[in-house]
């Protein structure tokens, strides 16, 4: 098709010619001295397109003479620099492939040829990846003596050129990941807070914070790490609320006094505030430092919306209730009425309702929950020897000893 193509234009061309140049009786005369030469307009024309032709031909060779050294020159760069790239790539390859030593001789060959070359010297891109590698290396292998060298070496020259700005946010998070591999939390949290404002929102660096706040027993810090990581979908939204109710049990419970836990409870997100859960937590926390009023305070709101719970919600709200039992008012019995109506099969509901009604003095009402409750297997040997307890308390105030002792033995049972 080509052929075809140049075959037309040459007949182009020769019609062309023959129209322009077939007619032209044009004269071009030259004088020198008393000397004068006349030619044809055309082969002057032809004459001119030829001299033009050798000399640009001409120019074009002495150029290429002259620049035959910086040709030169550049194709012993280029090939040096290809030297250098095949050597940089060998050492990703091998470093993925899990051979670190030989990743790290690749990478410091890759290196020592940019250094040997004066006009690659400056690519600092490429040099602060070299070492990045390096230190990669040598973090697997467990040296961090030389990895804290190549590191330093790779954020010195990344810091001196904008282009290689994106290889310093490469290894500022390299090297907080690593301090976590080291079980050094305080230089993971120093390297993360030295992060751009913009580095520090993306996800990998939020992960990183979530673990080092861990690792350095600061739930609170780690909790807020984590909505953010939540919000931006870092997570799946079962292993977010799971992983959020986890941090405000652990603030929770790093409370040392009511006043703490009150910090602490307020402290929270109103999302996680809402978390029967998490408000279960707080309030058994609350009344282990004989606040119980304050905690029942905390769990009415739940305690009214009781049916609308899930079965490990309503368990968790009426262990907790257990828990905050002490001076309970009259002002819950209505309340405990209508969560035995609306869940008479619940063994939990049921062992925190009688539990209840026992603080309350109501024993006949207590007796048939607290015995419900000792036969649910579902319920946690803790709550089952509780319910036996109270059992036995009655037997007791009704002097029949032979039940009292039966139910204390049960109890130890299930110590």
């Amino acid at each position: 098709m080509r052929f075809v193509v140049w075959f037309i234009l040459l007949f182009i061309v020769a019609v062309v010619a023959a129209s322009t140049l077939g007619p032209n009786d044009g004269l071009v005369s030259f004088y020198w001295g008393h000397q004068r030469t006349d030619v044809s307009l055309n082969l002057f024309l032809l004459a001119l397109i030829g001299t033009c032709f050798v000399l640009v031909s001409a120019i074009q060779a002495i150029n290429a003479l002259v620049g035959l050294p910086r040709r030169a020159h550049e194709w012993r760069v280029a090939r040096r620099d290809r030297t250098a790239q095949a050597a940089l790539r060998e050492a990703l390859a091998q470093y993925f492939g899990g051979r670190y030593s030989r990743a790290h001789k690749a990478a410091q060959r890759a290196l020592v040829i940019q250094a040997e070359t004066p006009d690659l010297v400056q690519d600092n891109e490429f040099t602060v990846l070299g070492h990045l590698l390096a230190a990669g290396s040598l973090h697997k292998l467990q040296d961090r003596t030389r990895r804290d060298e190549a590191l330093g070496a790779a954020l010195e020259l990344s810091s001196r050129s904008s282009l290689a700005r994106p290889a310093e946010e490469g290894a500022r998070l390299l090297a907080a990941e690593w301090a976590l591999d080291d079980r050094d939390a305080g230089r993971a949290l120093e390297l993360l807070a030295e992060l751009p404002p913009g580095v520090s929102r993306r996800t990998h660096a939020l992960r990183l914070k979530l673990q080092a706040t861990r690792l350095a027993h600061q739930p609170h810090e780690a909790l807020k790490t984590a909505r953010l990581l939540a919000k931006h979908q870092g997570f799946s939204k079962g292993a977010a609320l799971g992983l959020l109710r986890a941090l405000a049990f652990e603030s929770l419970e790093g409370a040392r006094d009511a006043d703490q836990v009150r910090r602490v409870w307020f402290a929270l997100e109103p999302a996680d505030r809402r978390d029967p859960l998490v408000a279960a937590r707080a309030a058994v926390r609350l009344a282990a430092y004989d606040q119980a009023t304050e905690a029942r305070s905390w769990l009415r709101p739940f305690w009214d919306r009781l049916p609308e719970l899930a079965v490990d919600e309503r368990a968790a709200v009426a262990d907790a209730l257990v828990h905050a039992l002490d001076g309970i008012g009259p002002d819950w019995l209505p309340r405990f009425e209508v969560a035995v109506k609306a869940h008479p099969r619940e063994a939990a509901v049921a062992f925190a309702v009688g539990c209840a009604w026992a603080e309350r003095g109501l024993w006949g009402k207590a007796r048939q929950l607290l015995e419900q409750a000792t036969k649910a297997n579902d319920l946690p040997n803790a709550a089952r020897r509780h319910a036996w307890l109270l059992l036995a308390r009655l037997a007791e105030e009704q002097s029949d000893t032979e039940r009292a002792n039966d139910c204390y033995k049960i109890a130890a049972g299930l110590a």
